[in-house]
């Protein structure tokens, strides 16, 4: 699937059903959406049974759905020449799935280990979350999929338990060994608010953040640098976690404290270390990011959003040289902070940016590509959105 250009309008969803019953003649019974999400701050501590703040953005991935009387899926996207993949919902086969649908299958999968019946369905996709851009465009799908079979199935399920359900569908089906923030924060979020997550008892605080009446535009720089959360790099990192966790004798790296880390530099190897650092410094990130926008609002993170990338940049080593790039251009330029956003290796990076200052930097970015001989990247501007919803 190659989803639309990140500026690109939407459909309506009186659009996306016409074209529904255009590919298989009869209406949808529904159409629903989820959207992508940006984190704002907090990578890679998900798993770590940390916290994170992520928030939903206005890029959906919508799906219009009807339940059919057999056992037969049949799944479409509008984008791409793919055309239709059909699938016996009774016999699904995580490998044998390939490309985008991977992600409703998964769902369908996870909802089966629950004991919930998934009949035969016809789906067709449509999304405008930039593939590959570490903006969490195959959660959005999985979002907007559950949400659909939520209610169509009448399983009853919670924002909770759907987002447990759609980490199993990556973990366990698509191969992809991620935490819950993008599920929690694509199910549960707000407009006008990010979504501080605790992800070691899913509890959820909305918190207000609203760039523009502070004066600044949150800008997403996609480097067009694709990545992909089942590879080894992902996973070795995750690895690593668990390693140091083990070794310092803890549950989860959620229980190691900044004032443990001298300790830690003599138990663990120096790789394995620095992983550990990363996660414990950006845990107490998050928690100095939440209580600032509480204080003094968006105008006052800027510096916690540029220790965050150095500390992914340096420890966690998941970063790139057109992230960095991104990342030091922005800063020169006006940017009052940036970071990279997401699992890393790729992927897009966000610079919190006066509004007086947001040509200069989007120009001084476009420019730096280009002299660096790196692909043209994207720049687009996002605010807090809504979560999961039905649309008609």
């Amino acid at each position: 699937m190659t989803p639309a250009p990140a500026g690109a309008p939407d459909r309506s969803p009186a659009d996306l059903a016409a074209r529904f019953e255009r590919e298989f003649g009869k209406a949808p019974d529904g159409v629903w959406q989820a959207p992508g999400r940006v984190n704002l701050i907090g990578e890679h501590t998900d798993y770590n049974e940390g916290f994170v703040l992520p928030f939903a953005i206005d890029r959906t991935a919508r799906v219009a759905v009807s339940v059919r009387p057999d056992s037969v899926v049949r799944l479409l996207s509008t984008y791409g020449d793919h055309g239709m993949v059909s699938a016996d919902v009774t016999a699904l086969d995580a490998a044998s799935a390939k490309g985008w649908t991977k992600y409703p299958l998964g769902v369908m999968w996870a909802l089966q280990q629950r004991g919930i019946a998934v009949p035969g369905l016809d789906l067709l996709l449509d999304s405008n979350v930039p593939l590959g851009a570490g903006l969490s465009s195959s959660h959005a799908i999985e979002c907007a999929v559950i949400s659909a079979l939520n209610e169509l199935t009448g399983a009853g399920l919670e924002p909770e338990e759907m987002v447990l359900a759609t980490q199993r569908a990556e973990n366990d089906f698509v191969g992809a060994p991620t935490g819950i923030m993008d599920q929690s924060a694509s199910l549960r979020g707000a407009k006008g608010h990010a979504v501080f997550l605790d992800c070691r008892d899913q509890s959820v605080e909305l918190v207000p953040f609203e760039a523009e009446p502070a004066g600044l535009v949150m800008l997403v720089i996609d480097t067009k640098v694709s990545h992909s959360h089942a590879d080894g790099g992902y996973a070795s990192r995750r690895a690593s976690c668990e390693l140091g966790a083990e070794v310092l004798g803890v549950k989860a790296l959620r229980d190691v404290k900044s004032g443990d880390l001298a300790e830690a530099s003599g138990l663990l190897d120096e790789v394995t270390y620095r992983r550990v650092r990363h996660v414990v410094t950006e845990n107490e990130r998050v928690l100095q990011t939440v209580q600032l926008l509480a204080t003094e609002g968006p105008g006052a993170i800027g510096a916690l959003l540029d220790a965050s990338h150095a500390s992914m940049r340096d420890d966690f080593e998941i970063s790139c040289p057109e992230l960095d790039l991104a990342v030091a251009t922005s800063r020169a330029n006006g940017a009052i902070g940036a970071r990279m956003t997401g699992g890393g290796f790729g992927g897009a990076a966000i610079a919190l940016t006066p509004l007086a200052e947001e040509q200069k930097v989007r120009a001084a970015v476009e420019r730096a590509f280009a002299e660096a001989g790196y692909k043209a990247p994207e720049i687009f501007t996002v605010t807090p959105a809504a979560g999961a919803m039905r649309l008609q």
